[in-house]
């Protein structure tokens, strides 16, 4: 099936939204102005990762999909995306590059046809379409230098891992998928399928532990992107969203996330709050 042979609306729609998600999405802190841009960025990767994630459809089915979001998104079609059609008004609107929007469709078509992730290079560099473009979107459309891009990219692609760490076990279970590395679990004598358990095996917690520490030094080097950014409201933003990608990070370190979602508590939220504030004044 080409693109044009779909259907009127290619979206589908899992549920999730932005209150789902690990890190706050436009919340209050941010200036009003900048929120429905965030909004309608995040609505459009909302509906992109769902196709991506269906267990429903077939993988070309995906691709062509997202091929629609695109071509919608860039001017190509005026229907078939709504998210994207949404996204294009505000693009033209506050002159940010789409290409935030279109790397992240990259990360997407590699999730409906790319399933194994052979070594840690693999997962970085998927994270630099699947996460980087998030932060920079957000400090493009806030006007910041691009000096800040690397500490963003690693906040984002720390979240980005410990995400797949949170969802290892349905990841495999819904899709057949698979983001750790296949030379760390080679090397700790782990398998893929350990993932079906109903608990992690003493070599999957090794695993686990190498990957946590990699996200340990890439929180390491977002510390300074609160510094960095210039205006007040997302500075604060950003230096809550490092403290709650460290929480989530010593959360995971003690807990097992096959036997239940390790996941970040409301008192992990208000202590980030707290943190952030009396970090920045």
């Amino acid at each position: 099936m080409t693109p044009l042979d779909q259907p009127l609306d290619v979206e589908t729609w899992s549920g999730k939204d932005r209150h789902d998600e690990n890190f706050p999405v436009g919340s209050v802190v941010i200036a009003p102005r900048y929120r429905a841009p965030i909004h309608a960025y995040y609505n459009f990767a909302r509906n992109a990762d769902d196709i991506a994630d269906s267990p429903l459809l077939a993988a070309e089915d995906k691709v062509a999909r997202l091929d629609v979001m695109e071509d919608v998104l860039l001017g190509r079609r005026d229907s078939g995306s709504r998210s994207a059609l949404a996204l294009r008004a505000s693009l033209a609107e506050t002159g940010v590059d789409p290409v935030h929007a279109t790397d992240l469709l990259k990360a997407f078509r590699q999730d409906a046809t790319k399933l194994r992730y052979g070594t840690i290079d693999e997962l970085y560099d998927y994270c630099q379409y699947s996460a980087a473009p998030v932060g920079r979107y957000v400090l493009d459309l806030h006007g910041e230098s691009h000096q800040t891009w690397a500490s963003s990219d690693a906040l984002c692609t720390a979240l980005q891992i410990l995400n797949h760490l949170q969802d290892c076990g349905k990841d495999l279970a819904q899709l057949d998928r698979c983001y750790l590395p296949q030379v760390f679990l080679d090397h700790f004598g782990a398998a893929v399928d350990d993932l079906r358990l109903s608990a992690e095996t003493p070599a999957l917690r090794r695993v686990f532990v190498t990957l946590l520490d990699r996200v340990n030094r890439l929180n390491h080097a977002a510390e300074d992107l609160p510094r960095l950014v210039r205006n007040r409201r997302l500075r604060v933003e950003t230096a809550i969203i490092c403290g709650l990608a460290r929480r989530l990070q010593r959360r995971l370190t003690h807990g097992d996330p096959l036997a239940g979602r390790v996941k970040l508590t409301r008192p992990d939220a208000v202590s980030a709050v707290l943190a952030s504030i009396s970090s920045l004044f």
